[in-house]
């Protein structure tokens, strides 16, 4: 159907788009990777595109969506996946929010337009499951009335609407797979999210501020099994479709602290704070549209996961957190 030979991945020196490129790159695909972060001057983007610098079908581009010319590099492109954006609940809140508006919104509403132009034939749009809001317990299905509680989750939420205006479009040649991706873990994670920190308390022996009473529960997803997700969505048979994707299971931050500790051999120092505007108390995926469409299974269990990431953390950053626990 979707032809594979490139592909365009926005946010390429984040979390998950390295991971992404990555993947296509071991699959023979050609990646143009475009983010506004220099790896001359940012460490964590630095790190993140590591693994792809000096690969021959890999090609980096440092600029800012919101005013690169698009054109040139979605000529006999196949699949864009965009996943770059301005992620977190808790910072979207007040003056920041202009940016979020900026970068989630309006240059999704730019790309859409540039793929229109050039005739790509599908967009994989990374969303979250922030767009649902408050559930109960209950799993999320696709089909829920979205309310998010965040204006992060506002703006998450826009950007699939536009994605999927487009993709009705009778003129376009270019369909939409929206993806809401469910807390995502895993090596290179963002510092400030919640495995990560957990993870680094246990590692440094600095507390963890916990927001809450630690029975929040989310939907905790791999990497790997993101990954898998979102390159099957490339070719998935989709006009204009919004797909969950997440770990399989929901489980309290008590039981990762638990974990944690498991792992690490000790027990993770802990700071209690207030609940912060926009958490949600839980989040769930209901994966049957995801089994169905893209063919999706989540294997990595949170325990194995978890394993995986000390393990990567070890790796970076093993030397400078020895000294710090030493004595």
């Amino acid at each position: 159907m979707i032809g594979s030979t490139q592909a365009v991945v926005t946010g390429v020196a984040g979390f998950i788009g390295s991971h992404l490129a990555e993947s296509l790159l071991g699959r023979g695909v050609r990646v143009i990777g475009v983010d506004r972060r220099p790896v001359s001057r940012d460490p964590v983007a630095a790190r993140n595109v590591a693994p792809l610098t000096g690969h021959p079908e890999f090609r980096l581009v440092e600029a800012d969506l919101a005013d690169l010319d698009l054109a040139p590099h979605l000529a006999d492109t196949s699949v864009v996946y965009h996943l770059a954006g301005i992620p977190g609940v808790r910072s979207s809140w007040g003056d920041a929010f202009a940016d979020y508006l900026t970068c989630n919104v309006l240059v999704t509403q730019r790309l859409l337009d540039a793929c229109a132009a050039a005739r790509v034939p599908r967009m994989v749009l990374a969303s979250s499951s922030s767009v649902y809001g408050g559930t109960a317990g209950r799993p999320s299905r696709e089909t829920d009335l979205p309310s998010p509680l965040s204006p992060y989750g506002v703006t998450k939420l826009a950007a699939e609407r536009l994605a999927l205006a487009h993709a009705r479009r009778v003129d376009t040649a270019t369909s939409v797979v929206a993806l809401r991706y469910f807390t995502v873990y895993g090596p290179r994670q963002r510092p400030d999210m919640a495995i990560g920190r957990v993870l680094r308390a246990a590692l440094t022996g600095r507390p963890l501020h916990l927001y809450g009473d630690g029975l929040q529960r989310r939907d905790f997803t791999y990497v790997g099994d993101v990954v898998a997700a979102t390159l099957a969505a490339a070719t998935a048979p989709a006009r204009d479709e919004v797909v969950n994707v997440g770990g399989g299971s929901d489980v309290s931050m008590l039981d990762v602290l638990d974990c944690a500790a498991g792992i690490a051999g000790r027990e993770v120092p802990v700071r209690r704070e207030g609940r912060q505007p926009g958490d949600v108390e839980s989040t769930l995926a209901d994966l049957t549209k995801a089994r169905d469409l893209l063919g999706y299974q989540p294997v990595i269990s949170l325990a194995d996961g978890m394993r995986l990431q000390w393990k990567w953390l070890l790796s970076e950053d093993g030397d400078e957190h020895a000294g710090a626990t030493a004595g």
